[in-house]
């Protein structure tokens, strides 16, 4: 069968659709960043990154021009502008980028998984090569730069060990336990997300135009840092590192470089992308505390969305996704 005459799929245009969008966003923030960025070794990283999804984006709109669908507004020049004051620091734009490159990975991945026609495989596997190329590209610069924050450490057991007791699961009522390698992977992963989450929403607030995007703002910032909280009291009960914190690497700039949709919409992004990793943690959690603490970050992520997504529907901001034919509205057109 000659796949390349397949129709795409419902799953195939959503993907589409998610990549487009949110690579906008992101290539909007990027634009700015390597505007301001003066180090030259993080700029020409920047160029790359620029680069790579000019030629994603070029290929995508392809992807929808030939299906018949219409190509989405997701974000551009209209929602960046230049020549505002600084608002970030060189080491932070680079860390914002080495995360960015985490989201692609993990992203692309999950569309490759659910694509079937031929030259859409190939354009995942292109994206999962560029994600990588950046990932290694900036994790290489941050730790040049002595910038990256590496996960705690453990001593090596001279043996193989095997639980032999229920009180493994026990971090709520009891002695409890250390934590496991295996827990740190996502406490390690949603404390770092959570810093960027939470610096990100400093820096928003600071130059939102609208009173009420100043308010969610706040509010989501609010809820990060008492998710960091969370994370790092629980790795500090055994003597572990916490990832530091990035907020001073935000200026005192009022002046916004980006739009309030923009700035919506990149939070939104955040906080909507993190309920993944957060559900990851809790699938992987074996102590009673972190299971909790999964459970309750879940409920407060999802009260962020609810007041994000009322925000950008008010304000007509959020582009709608293809949906299915309503058949019944079909019918009554007949």
């Amino acid at each position: 069968m000659d796949t390349e005459k397949l129709k795409l799929t419902s799953s195939e245009i959503g993907s589409l659709w998610g990549e487009y969008v949110n690579g906008t966003a992101i290539d909007v923030v990027n634009r700015y960043m390597y505007s301001i960025i003066e180090d030259e070794a993080i700029k020409a990283v920047f160029n790359d990154a620029l680069k790579t999804f000019d030629k994603q984006k070029s290929e995508l709109i392809t992807f929808f021009e030939n299906e018949g669908f219409p190509v989405p507004i997701g974000f551009n020049e209209t929602d960046l502008y230049l020549g505002k004051q600084r608002l970030f620091s060189d080491a932070f734009c680079l860390n914002y980028l080495h995360v960015m490159s985490l989201h692609g990975l993990l992203g692309h991945i999950s569309a490759l998984s659910i694509s079937v026609r031929k030259d859409l495989r190939d354009f995942y596997d292109s994206c999962d090569n560029d994600a990588k190329k950046m990932y290694h590209q900036t994790i290489e610069l941050l730790l040049d730069k002595g910038l990256f924050q590496r996960d705690p450490l453990f001593y090596a057991y001279e043996h193989p060990q095997f639980i032999l007791s229920k009180d493994f699961k026990d971090g709520l009522f009891g002695k409890g336990r250390t934590l496991a390698a295996t827990e740190i992977i996502s406490i390690s992963f949603n404390l770092k997300k959570s810093i960027m989450a939470k610096t990100l929403s400093i820096a928003f607030s600071q130059v939102a135009e609208s009173k009420e995007v100043r308010k969610f703002l706040t509010e989501s910032e609010k809820t990060a840092d008492g998710q960091i909280k969370a994370l790092a009291k629980i790795l500090q009960a055994d003597n572990l590192p916490v990832p530091k914190s990035l907020e001073t690497e935000v200026t005192i700039s009022t002046d916004s470089p980006f739009s309030d949709k923009l700035l919506m919409y990149h939070m939104g992004f955040l906080f909507q992308t993190a309920q993944t990793y957060h559900g990851a943690g809790l699938a992987t959690a074996m102590r009673t505390d972190l299971v909790a603490t999964y459970e309750a970050t879940i409920i407060q992520n999802l009260m962020v969305t609810k007041n994000w997504f009322n925000i950008m529907v008010n304000n007509k901001w959020l582009e709608q996704p293809p949906l299915a034919p309503n058949r019944s509205d079909i019918a009554k057109q007949k």
